[in-house]
């Protein structure tokens, strides 16, 4: 390009400063603005299907219990007793830990037990009125199949609102009758934002991975510049799916369009659900904070029940190519992470093909409270 039509460096959008990648003080705050008061996915409905089943995770300090209840809904409590504070589901790790209640809730220390909605059952060699008492809840709320929940009060917000447009264009989609066919856990030593920085733009797929630009090439060209994610990115010829050969036994999910059975989609729910979508299976991560600079990812791959039933049923070819893809992208966003450390880093830039990226930046600035100039 000749310098008559390049466009000034300081001209292009500028990420959030350095200290909003660095700073514990900075992570801390906006934690508390995010992850602490509006909606979080914490995992996947299909593993909840009977009375008493738990998914127990522990979200930094905060252990968070969902239970299935006698009648079939979900109840959400903070896992911790009523009587000395103990975890009713011990987490020496954060999670997330899947179990089964056989009638109740009962706390290991002294035997406290609950029912599956939260009601106080019994106190063992104590009389104590149980009524009124329970657990302390949580709001919850499902879509899609996916568990969301929301420990903070200082918002009402619904989580159709939180999630916005994206649920529309994944309509067809049979997201809630998909099951979990395997799950790869990731400990990723970068800021959340960078990663999800990353899955936002595509402006790194042509450098960062040959082997998805070989199925998509559409990734790299022009640096990813015309890509309709509203409609999906088209394979190459031959090609409808993400595995290393492009194709699969699989059927496509029923109900799908016919753009949708060739092309690709992806979708970020702030802040912690990102979907990437085949006309087979759904990769869906989840990113759960813990410091500045280590965020856990959770990859969960998802694939239609009638497809999991039959005896030849193999998820590995889509697995295994995620696995190549995710560890590409968590490599080059610890590279970002170091590199953002030096004395000379004060912001990044947006090149115009990262605008979803800056969206990130305006996302962070509203939910702090700060304008975004």
């Amino acid at each position: 390009m000749s310098a008559d039509h390049s466009t000034p460096l300081d001209a292009l959008e500028k990420t959030l400063p350095r200290a909003s990648y660095l700073d514990g003080s900075e992570f801390e705050r906006e934690y508390a603005a995010i992850f602490e008061s509006g909606w979080v996915c914490v995992g996947r409905r299909d593993a909840l299907k009977e009375p008493g089943d738990y998914l127990a995770i522990r979200l930094r300090s905060q252990s968070i219990l969902v239970v299935t209840g006698d009648d079939g809904a979900l109840n959400a409590f903070y896992n911790v007793c009523r009587h000395r504070g103990t975890e009713l589901v011990p987490l020496e790790e954060p999670g997330p830990v899947m179990g089964r209640f056989s009638r109740s809730i009962v706390c290991p220390y002294h035997a406290w037990s609950y029912h599956l909605d939260g009601r106080l059952r019994g106190t063992p060699h104590l009389a104590v009125d149980t009524d009124n008492v329970s657990l302390h809840s949580i709001a919850l709320a499902e879509w899609g199949g996916f568990i969301f929940i929301r420990t903070g009060a200082a918002t009402d917000e619904s989580l159709s609102s939180a999630l916005g447009v994206g649920t529309e264009r994944l309509e067809r989609y049979p997201l809630a009758d998909l099951r979990v066919g395997h799950s790869i856990t990731y400990e990723v030593a970068a800021n959340w934002k960078v990663i999800v920085e990353n899955y936002n733009e595509c402006y790194h797929c042509g450098p960062v991975h040959p082997e998805l630009c070989q199925i998509v090439p559409a990734f790299k060209q022009g640096g990813g510049n015309e890509l309709d994610w509203d409609d999906g990115v088209p394979h190459r010829d031959g090609a409808n799916t993400f595995t290393a050969s492009g194709t699969t036994a699989r059927a496509p999910f029923p109900g799908l369009s016919e753009t949708e059975k060739t092309h690709h989609k992806g979708e970020l729910f702030y802040p912690n659900l990102m979907l990437s979508l085949s006309m087979d299976h759904v990769a869906a991560f989840y990113l759960w904070p813990q410091s500045a600079g280590h965020t856990k990812i959770q990859c969960d791959f998802l694939f239609h029940p009638d497809e999991m039933t039959k005896p030849t049923f193999d998820g590995s070819d889509a697995i295994e190519f995620w696995d190549v893809v995710n560890q590409q992208d968590w490599r080059i966003c610890e590279s970002v992470q170091r590199g953002m450390q030096n004395r000379v880093f004060e912001h990044g830039y947006y090149a115009p093909m990262e605008d979803y990226s800056l969206d990130i930046r305006r996302y962070v600035r509203e939910k702090l409270g700060e304008a975004d100039a």
